[in-house]
């Protein structure tokens, strides 16, 4: 075999197709301000509220009403991101963070952790939860409008290769 066939298939690369930034608040009004701020610090990005699904009596939460703010990074950007927020956790990360389809999750307890973000006693200190999806070339057809198909179970990314991607590209210690 020539050293050309031997090389990689690029539709087999994997890469990050969107980071999820969220914090969950649990009430509206100024708290939601206070926590979109941090997140157009942390990300650059300007988030959007996430809202109740049902009301709960208990906790004074009715359906509809905004108790969270979330961004969601796509392209270029994502990697500076995830090694920003990977700083905050000293690049390690636990095995059960990582699911079977390549998803990544982690929290950050303090968003003072993050690199550049200064504390601000106006906003307090506030935790978040980090979701990365990982995948290859051709996920796009699960998500096209017209003539949409599913992707081959061996197309998909498996937890061993998304270990192995932080591992490689971000310098992760898994525990």
């Amino acid at each position: 075999m020539s050293q050309e066939a031997v090389q990689e298939n690029p539709m087999r690369k994997i890469r990050v197709g969107k980071v999820v930034v969220n914090i969950g608040l649990g009430k509206s009004g100024e708290a939601i301000e206070r926590g979109k701020k941090v997140l157009e610090q942390v990300t650059g990005q300007s988030p959007t509220p996430t809202r109740a699904k049902r009301s709960v009596r208990d906790f004074g939460i009715h359906k509809g009403e905004p108790i969270g703010v979330m961004v969601t990074v796509r392209g270029s950007e994502t990697t500076p991101l995830i090694e920003k927020l990977l700083t905050a956790r000293e690049k390690k990360l636990q095995e059960s963070c990582f699911d079977q389809r390549g998803s990544v999750s982690f929290g950050i307890r303090e968003h003072i952790e993050v690199p550049g973000i200064r504390y601000d006693p106006a906003i307090g200190i506030l935790g978040m939860n980090i979701s990365v999806l990982l995948e290859r070339p051709g996920f796009a057809v699960s998500r096209r409008s017209r003539r949409t198909s599913r992707v081959g179970r061996s197309h998909l990314v498996s937890r061993d290769e998304a270990m192995q991607y932080f591992k490689d590209n971000f310098g992760v210690t898994i525990q």
